[in-house]
């Protein structure tokens, strides 16, 4: 009897085990609206072993939902209790995009962007707006993107050029203020790095390469990085996968696993990503 009942446990957890939602959140980008709508947009990484995704949204109200597979072919599934159930099937990046009111509130002239994650995200602000508070140090700004970190964060902005109280230039101040305090900060860490490393040149080629040959890397990981340092540290993701000959999702998850290992820093940009060296 109690073997019977092993087996159908055996059975049964053979069953289920395709069914594990596991995913890494690859990115989650936060696109705000002159009207406080937001664009939610994530792209996950499916574990080997999932054919089905379970995602929590954020906010309440989800409009026009999209889920589609690296190649842009639409996957199946639905919206149960303010959670996304995909079937993800072979797919080896999942796209979700929705839009949502529920992430912004507006109190007199400002806008307030609330968001809890326990991933970074990236806000695109509105082309008119001004920074006025962010609640905590933001891992990167680029032009009107902000880059936070993980937690409950909230970003307050002004739209239209007008500051606090309706006074132009308030915002603008305290965006300027931030700006110069990160760019204090910046310069303080870079001045401790030059220090550190002596202010000594790179590495040639044969020390770079030797270098890598005490790290836990595969072939293609090596080839990656030797072509980025020959092209002087930084090369686009497109450069550096059809140089070694990879697959765009093979090449993806590789420039994931090296800088999860802080080898290097992916930049997105407008038109491409590019991959830079970090060590």
């Amino acid at each position: 009897m109690r073997l019977r009942q092993v087996a159908v446990f055996l059975v049964a957890t053979l069953i289920l085990l395709p069914w594990v939602s596991a995913y890494t959140v690859s990115s989650l980008v936060l696109t705000v609206y002159d009207d406080g709508y937001v664009k939610v947009e994530y792209e996950l990484l499916p574990a080997e072993y999932s054919s089905q995704i379970e995602l929590p949204l954020i906010g309440d109200h989800y409009e026009n939902v999209i889920v589609e597979d690296e190649d842009g072919n639409p996957l199946n599934f639905r919206l149960e209790n303010g959670s996304l159930l995909i079937y993800s099937g072979d797919a080896e990046v999942v796209k979700v995009s929705y839009y949502t009111p529920d992430l912004t509130a507006k109190e007199g002239m400002v806008w307030t962007l609330h968001v809890a994650t326990n991933d970074s995200f990236t806000v695109v602000l509105p082309e008119n707006a001004i920074v006025v508070d962010l609640s905590d140090i933001p891992l990167e700004i680029a032009g009107n993107s902000i880059t936070m970190p993980p937690g409950n964060q909230s970003v307050s902005y002004t739209l239209n050029g007008r500051g606090v109280g309706g006074e132009s230039g308030a915002g603008s101040l305290s965006y300027l203020a931030l700006l110069g305090g990160l760019a204090v900060v910046g310069g303080s860490a870079y001045a401790l790095w030059r220090k550190k490393r002596g202010q000594s040149s790179m590495p040639t080629r044969e020390e770079f390469q030797a270098r890598l040959e005490n790290l836990d890397l595969n072939e293609e990981e090596k080839r990656a990085l030797l072509y980025i340092f020959d092209k002087g540290g930084k090369a686009s993701q497109a450069e550096v996968r059809e140089a070694i000959g990879l697959p765009k999702t093979t090449a993806w998850r590789m420039f994931k696993r090296l800088e999860r290992k802080g080898l290097v820093k992916v930049l997105k940009g407008r038109k491409e990503n590019w991959v830079e060296l970090r060590f």
